[in-house]
This record gives structure tokens, C-alpha cells and sequence, in this order.
């Protein structure tokens, strides 16, 4: 196709044509695409819930690395924002190693 041979009033009719025709094949390819993935799914036996959930991230517990002198109950794994009782014993006077289990 000669481009330089066309008039701006029909390149821009040619521009509007080639973006209707994508999008048209764009649905086309992603109707396409979705019968594919549910026929496989549904031959290993899965649904589409199966297949878009996420599985559960199994994270195990972090063990604590501090605890309160005083209190047992109240334990810090060293991550995130102290909590009160840390910056409270800090300010008294103790480092984190004292805290340190």
C-alpha cells in the first residue's frame, strides 16, 4: 500500500478503519483465548473459580525475638513498629539485648 499516494482525509478514514478492525479482531482473539483456557481447565477437571483463586499463603509464625521483663505475655519479633512496651523499656534505660529471649 502507497501511503504517500493518499490524501490526508483518507489516511485519517484508513487510521479510523485499522483501529476498528483491531478491535474488532481483538474481541475475536480474546473469545478465542477464553474457550481455549476453559476447555483445558475443564480437562484436568477445574472450574474457573479453581483457576483465578490464589492459593492461601502459608506463612509460618514468626518466632519472637524479645519479651517484656516483667510480663511474659507481651512478646516483639524484631519486625515492624516497636510497640509501646519496647520504647518504653528503651527509653528506661534497657537495650534490646536485655529484651532479648
Amino acid at each position: 500500500m502507497q501511503l504517500d499516494s493518499l490524501s490526508y482525509v483518507e489516511l485519517v478514514q484508513l487510521k479510523t478503519d485499522v483501529e476498528a478492525e483491531i478491535a474488532r479482531r481483538e474481541q475475536e482473539e480474546k473469545a478465542k483465548a477464553r474457550k481455549q483456557i476453559l476447555e483445558i481447565a475443564r480437562n484436568f477437571g477445574l472450574s474457573v473459580e479453581d483457576v483465578l483463586s490464589k492459593p492461601a499463603a502459608t506463612r509460618k509464625p514468626v518466632e519472637a525475638k524479645y519479651r517484656h521483663p516483667e510480663d511474659a505475655s507481651l512478646t516483639w519479633t524484631g519486625r515492624g513498629r516497636k510497640p509501646v512496651w519496647v520504647v518504653e523499656q528503651l527509653a528506661a534505660g534497657k537495650t534490646l539485648e536485655q529484651l532479648a529471649i
